[in-house]
């Protein structure tokens, strides 16, 4: 059968032959990718926050304030299919606020709140502390009582969504001068600290050469800990021996979090892993948040000599994001091409 002129027969497509058109996606392809993203992808959110707040400790406030437009759409982005896996698929939400990537979800909006505050929107930063003041208790029992041995790296996300919540809450205090806040603070720090050591003994220590970028959590953990407490040695709150005493804590979380990080940058030049995954992420996040505590305990503490180390810190995680976002775009490209430009 012929078709009528200027129409293309059945089965036929009106792009020039050759020419490798591809259709626009559809708002179903959408949804259906958003349903699918994991769970781990907070942990973009949680390195792009912290470099974001680095880079403006270090006064670059373009790149700061381009890096925090891209945590604030990612983190949107990631709302949406929490939303989405909530409302269509409730047995697999239900699984993924079971596992220690689902604390992705807190420590993500809790960076976010950070910078925020640090950029002076204090009642949105409010809204995301009492939202993840909502969710996590929730979700850390949910994960605690699936907790096994031999883990990798993201059984420490117990420590690093306490320690976000401390984070947020003490950069707030500072901000509106709340003293309950800082109390709040400082019970969030101390919790993050026990949850650590209970996650240590759990913890496959084999993944320190073999893991595929999570077991850097097991240094931003101990890093993030370290900038709660020196944080709160800034705090007016705390004086006298209590002061002193997170003065100490925060130089001590800082060195050993130093020396584990080198341990890992070694084990990472003696067991290459060049590959792209997702886990990436928890790498660049570790390393922004070792860099974001040296550079904030050098001003607390006077430390001159630590803020050179941080500023070189900061930019080798900026270096690390960069190759995690051309890994991702590939990774991206190749699992969806119909997202990719029409080539005419």
């Amino acid at each position: 059968m012929t078709s009528p002129p200027g129409r293309p027969s059945p089965g036929t497509s009106d792009a020039p032959a050759g020419s490798g058109a591809r259709s626009r996606p559809t708002v179903a392809q959408v949804l259906e990718m958003l349903r699918g993203t994991s769970p781990g992808a907070g942990a973009v959110v949680m390195a792009t926050g912290i470099i974001s707040v680095g880079l403006g400790r270090l006064g670059h406030a373009s790149l700061s304030g381009a890096a925090l437009a891209v945590t604030a759409l990612v983190w949107v982005v990631l709302a949406a299919a929490f939303a989405l896996r909530l409302g269509w698929d409730r047995a697999g939400w239900q699984a993924v606020a079971a596992s220690p990537p689902g604390l992705t979800a807190v420590a993500a909006s809790c960076v976010l709140g950070t910078r925020l505050s640090l950029f002076g929107w204090q009642t949105v930063a409010e809204i995301l502390l009492a939202l993840s003041a909502a969710v996590c208790p929730w979700l850390l029992v949910s994960v605690l009582r699936h907790w096994k041995r031999r883990m990798p790296g993201v059984v420490f996300l117990v420590c690093v969504a306490a320690e976000s919540l401390a984070v947020l809450a003490i950069t707030l205090s500072l901000a509106e001068h709340s003293e309950w806040l800082a109390s709040a603070a400082l019970a969030a720090c101390a919790l993050g600290i026990v949850l650590y050591l209970a996650a240590l003994p759990r913890f496959g220590f084999r993944q320190v050469t073999v893991g595929a970028g999570d077991q850097w959590i097991s240094g931003g953990a101990i890093a993030i800990a370290a900038l709660t407490t020196a944080k709160l040695s800034t705090s007016p709150v705390w004086t006298g021996g209590a002061h002193s005493a997170l003065r100490t804590g925060a130089y001590v979380l800082l060195s050993l979090d130093l020396a584990w990080c080198a341990v890992l940058a070694l084990a990472e030049i003696a067991y290459p892993r060049p590959h792209y995954d997702l886990r990436r992420w928890s790498t660049v996040f570790p390393l922004g948040m070792t860099a974001e505590a040296t550079l904030f305990t050098s001003d607390a503490t006077g430390t001159r000599w630590l803020h050179g180390l941080g500023a070189v810190l900061l930019w080798i995680s900026v270096a690390a994001w960069l190759l995690a976002a051309a890994g991702a775009a590939r990774a991206s490209a190749a699992r969806h091409p119909e997202l990719l430009p029409s080539r005419r």
